[in-house]
């Protein structure tokens, strides 16, 4: 699973809407859907993470019954849960699916930035979002002292004053968990609600202060805001540390209804679910599900469990469908051949900082990798290197040949993945260029051992990049482009350091040389360059 990518300068400011293609599109970046995204990046898939950053958990600053995790903050887990589908190339971009809709034999996915990321599988995790009760206050608690699920947080108030908002008869299930928290423990019943009454009796005989037709009107607080109880509507206050409630929830599942893919109620009556089969699969074919979606019973672990059963499952649908053709495809070579497949991407002109580190090396072999249109590879045949460009991209290797072949240039074109086993036939190079070339990462870092076993002993490794910090700088992160999900400079840095025979040279940040193009945001330059004893 590996693109690499290489322009000669950066496009302008005010970018046309980017289209994206990959094997797998995960719409929803929590547990779910990030464990998903790492079963499918294990198998060599490439994955988008489309992620709107509104995990159900959101107001919960622990979460629990997760085994070795128990008591972690929910926001430590999902940056651990990034960084690893991202250490195996797949990307995960914070953004909204607007419409999920077909073309031909795949999916488009419409963002809201207007980008769009086209995809042969799709897996939702979206999750649900819960409707609390019609209670003032209540939801300035949500998450804290106010929980909607026993086996998630009731540890933490035990022994405290409970107070159980009942609104729907189905509530009444879980009155013998709370009962077995607390000895303090009240249970209103709103008005309206149909119970049984022995079931309220048997509540009664175990201790238990049952309310009926008692509805709350508004959360009381202390002076520091703490919650100290509700007010039912006669008035009448009902001390509490805390309260449980059991909020209606509704799938997240608008993007795709241009699909016929709908949500149904849930068998409790107290929300909609989308409906999936043993194995994830919904009833569109090709779309699958995972997480809370399909279960709303489902806390942090077992959404995880799902998601990885549902990443497996997919992984296993591709495998068989491409075996079936005896194809072996890669979705990164898709995504660089559909951007090679218009017009002309970048200017053609060469790196102004490549330029500048390579004026005064003695001429011999050059590799340069990710050559993309080919700006770096024909201004070094033009200076009298032997150039050998490689790229995935066959249709960007056949622009490079034709400009080569319209300047008179010996440019050898080499297809290559830099993540591949021994990608360029162990020759060895006096020169090993790459300007921001898009390595996707592997855990070993496969990509980096390659470029430098591909220079010679005395040889030179050029390595340019953007600054990645500005990349991420919030204004920018509109463009459907995870930057983490690739190799960066600091990665050749760490693994130069670690080998002998090594020298870095250069290891800089700088303002890009005049002539360059580029927008704003990538006015700097990241040049690391290092030489290979004799």
């Amino acid at each position: 699973m590996n693109h690499q990518h290489r322009h000669s300068d950066s496009p302008s400011s005010a970018a046309p809407a980017l289209v994206r293609h990959c094997d797998v599109a995960v719409v929803g970046g929590s547990a779910a859907g990030l464990a998903a995204a790492l079963q499918l990046g294990r198998q060599r898939r490439s994955v988008i993470v489309i992620d709107s950053g509104e995990p159900r958990n959101a107001a919960a600053v622990h979460m629990h019954s997760f085994l070795g995790r128990d008591g972690t903050d929910p926001g430590e887990l999902l940056a651990a849960g990034r960084a690893e589908v991202r250490s195996y190339g797949g990307e995960v971009l914070s953004g909204r699916a607007l419409r999920v809709r077909r073309d031909g034999g795949r999916f488009v996915v419409e963002l809201a930035t207007g980008d769009s990321i086209v995809a042969r599988r799709i897996v939702v995790a979206t999750g649900l979002v819960d409707e609390l009760p019609d209670v003032e206050g209540l939801a300035a608690h949500w998450g804290q002292t106010v929980i909607h699920c026993p086996f998630c947080h009731g540890y933490e108030v035990r022994d405290q004053r409970l107070v159980q908002l009942v609104t729907h008869a189905v509530g009444l299930h879980v009155v013998p968990l709370l009962r077995q928290l607390s000895d303090r423990l009240t249970v209103l019943i709103a008005d309206g609600v149909e119970i049984n009454e022995s079931d309220v009796d048997t509540l009664t005989a175990g201790g238990v202060d049952v309310r009926v037709a008692t509805t709350a009107k508004r959360v009381l607080t202390d002076a520091d805001g703490r919650l100290t109880g509700v007010e039912l509507d006669d008035g009448t206050p009902v001390d509490a540390d805390a309260i449980l409630v059991g909020p209606r929830f509704h799938a997240r599942v608008e993007p795709f209804a241009g699909l016929g893919l709908y949500s149904t109620p849930h068998a409790t009556g107290m929300g909609e679910v989308i409906e999936v089969d043993a194995m994830g699969a919904t009833a569109v074919d090709g779309i699958f599900a995972a997480g809370s979606i399909t279960d709303p019973g489902q806390q942090v672990l077992p959404a995880a469990a799902h998601g990885s059963r549902v990443g497996a499952v997919v992984a296993m649908s591709l495998a068989g469908e491409d075996t079936q053709v005896a194809a072996r495809p890669s979705g990164s070579v898709a995504d660089w051949d559909h951007r090679y497949s218009g017009d002309p991407v970048w200017s053609g002109n060469p790196n102004g900082s490549l330029v500048a580190e390579v004026a005064g090396l003695d001429t011999g072999r050059a590799l340069d990798v990710g050559a993309g249109e080919g700006g770096d590879a024909i201004w070094l045949a033009e200076q009298g290197w032997e150039v050998t460009a490689s790229d995935i991209s066959s249709r960007a290797l056949d622009r490079i040949q034709a400009e080569a072949g319209r300047r008179d240039l010996p440019i050898m074109c080499e297809l290559a993945d830099a993540n591949a086993r021994e990608p360029f036939a162990r020759a060895r190079f006096d020169l090993v260029s790459a300007a921001y070339a898009s390595i996707p990462r592997t855990p070993d870092l496969r990509g980096v051992h390659n470029l430098l076993d591909a220079v010679a002993l005395d040889g030179t490794l050029l390595i340019l990049s953007h600054d990645i910090e500005a990349m991420r700088d919030p204004k920018h992160q509109h463009r459907p482009f995870d930057p983490d999900a690739y190799l960066r400079i600091d990665d050749f840095v760490a693994v130069l350091k670690a080998t002998p025979g090594w020298t870095i040279e250069i290891n800089d940040k700088r303002s890009r040389p005049a002539g360059s193009a580029s927008a704003a945001h990538h006015a700097d330059d990241r040049v690391l360059r290092a030489r290979r004893a004799s």
